[in-house]
């Protein structure tokens, strides 16, 4: 399989099922009101606008639909080439799909994400089913709560499909409730972390989107290792209410899908304001109406865009075989962005970008805040199985490369002066990053996620460059960018200007549709009829 772009010859293949175009002529020409099967629509790369469009048009139910992806989940996750994405399905989505059925019927109203089946990450509060953080010591913990998130995704009318396998404690592929992550494309290798399952259920289509949480690169990574978007907004734009913390100062949450749109209209759910999280206050008035809005065909017309090349991870191999396929796939986005009328300097240089990243915490996010975090976040559900931080790493259930992380952050206080020096270090960085922006006049960075491709599992991919965002607190969107020579994907990110997000969408909404880079996995292909 050659490097880069190779997915348009494929996509079209996979065309009618990625918009949602029932295949069976009766179908089509039946009333949104009328009860003639959709048995030919696939949910293989379907989109919402597809599942909606089939709705309307084809007869599609939610109940219909929501079958359908319990039904690749039971083919491909725990059988087939047992990816190990889902941890537990949702025991009432087919009493809710036929809810939201009855409601259609009467009423023939559709909210914006009417029956859309979400993939959560199970570092997010459910009050009807368990939420573990990636950890046995949780596996039968109901909380009695739902996280902001939550609440707003079922109001926009979505249906919480099931939640999904995560690193415990929020870091790596790996936990004690549910074992290793595998990646769609190759099971036999790593799918980063550690909203790991989340990208994985979406690149296989176990559900039509999905929410995952990032402190480090936690979105980012899976979405660069399923050819997948996936963004993390500004820190303050999306409420972490009733979801564990890493680190209050970086932790956020943000959505995984298959295209931009999806993308976008997924963050039009849950962005905005929420008195339980007053760190959402600085959105106020700064939230996108319509992210939608921005996607143009011409979106990267005069767009002013900086490519990084300095690699922000110490491990990476610039001798490795990998390492030149992904800076051959850079060379590719770049001739994209100039073919569609963007102005790219090629390459940027940011002063002391290594030093300043390193100094403001680098991979080490979370050492001063986590304990203090999590024993608050703790005493908040008094029936829950573990009550302090310390407890969780020294309990016999808990991986032991978690707990050789996690004991770095037992007894750390956010009091400490090198806690102030890390935070200083990371204000010299934003101003850094602005000032080469706005010397370049640039809307955006481009870098590539990962300066490799995915690792053999069981070791984790080396070449990270996804802590540039959080330690600045500004949006990353990642957005597929080709294949490796072993048919695993590579990705790239936009890093953009805080609560810029319309723009990074834009931009990507017009890399996306001129290249048609994402094809689904081949290990999970559409079910039988």
């Amino acid at each position: 399989m050659s490097v880069g772009f190779c997915g348009v010859r494929h996509r079209l293949i996979v065309l009618p099922v990625a918009f949602g175009i029932c295949l069976s002529s009766p179908a089509i020409s039946q009333p949104a009101s009328s009860s003639a099967p959709a048995a030919d629509f696939d949910v293989v790369e379907a989109t919402i606008d597809g599942i909606h469009a089939a709705m309307r048009s084809c007869g599609l139910s939610c109940t219909k639909l929501v079958q359908a992806y319990l039904d690749r989940i039971a083919a491909y996750d725990q059988a087939g080439p047992k990816l190990n994405a889902v941890q537990n399905v949702n025991p009432h989505a087919l009493k809710q799909a036929a809810d939201l059925d009855a409601k259609f019927k009467a009423s023939g109203a559709m909210a914006p994400l009417h029956c859309v089946p979400v993939l959560l990450k199970d570092q997010i509060e459910t009050d009807f089913m368990p939420t573990t953080y990636g950890s046995a010591m949780f596996r039968t913990f109901v909380p009695k709560r739902n996280a902001t998130v939550v609440e707003r995704l079922q109001g926009a009318g979505a249906i919480i499909l099931a939640k999904t396998n995560m690193g415990e404690f929020a870091a790596g592929g790996a936990g004690s409730a549910f074992g290793d992550c595998h990646n769609a494309y190759d099971p036999a290798y790593f799918a980063s972390g550690s909203s790991c399952g989340t990208g994985i259920g979406v690149a296989a289509s176990f559900g039509a989107v999905g929410i995952g949480e990032d402190t480090g690169g936690s979105v980012r990574g899976p979405a660069a290792h399923g050819s997948l978007v996936g963004l993390r907004p500004t820190t303050p734009l999306v409420s972490r209410f009733g979801m564990m913390p890493a680190s209050p100062t970086r932790d956020t949450i943000g959505p995984i899908a298959r295209t931009v749109k999806d993308a976008a209209l997924l963050l039009e759910a849950i962005a905005g304001y929420d008195p339980k999280d007053p760190l959402t206050a600085a959105s106020y008035r700064r939230t996108g109406e319509s992210y939608t809005a921005a996607l143009a065909p011409e979106g990267l017309r005069g767009m002013r865009l900086g490519v990084i090349r300095q690699s922000m991870d110490k491990e990476t191999d610039t001798n490795a075989a990998d390492y030149k396929e992904v800076r051959a796939m850079i060379d590719r986005v770049v001739g994209v962005l100039r073919m569609r009328g963007a102005e790219v300097i090629d390459p940027i240089e940011i002063p002391n970008l290594v030093p300043l990243l390193d100094g403001s915490g680098g991979t080490r996010t979370n050492i001063y805040e986590t304990e203090q975090a999590v024993d608050a976040y703790l005493a908040q559900h008094p029936d829950a199985p573990v009550h302090t931080f310390k407890a969780m790493v020294t309990s016999p259930l808990l991986i032991e490369p978690r707990r050789q992380a996690l004991m770095y952050d037992v007894g750390r206080l956010p009091t400490e002066p090198a806690y102030g020096l890390q935070r200083q270090t990371q204000e010299a960085l934003r101003t850094q990053i602005l000032k080469v922006m706005a010397d370049n006049r640039l809307d955006a960075f481009v870098y590539a996620t990962y300066d490799h491709a995915p690792a053999r599992l069981p070791r984790s991919t080396t070449g990270n460059n996804r802590q540039l965002a959080p330690v600045l607190g500004y949006p990353a969107l990642a957005v597929p960018g080709g294949f490796a020579s072993n048919g695993l994907p590579l990705g790239f990110e936009l890093l953009g200007l805080p609560f810029a997000e319309g723009t990074l969408f834009k931009a990507a909404y017009d890399f996306e549709q001129s290249t048609k880079v994402r094809r689904p996995p081949a290990a999970t292909p559409a079910l039988p009829k």
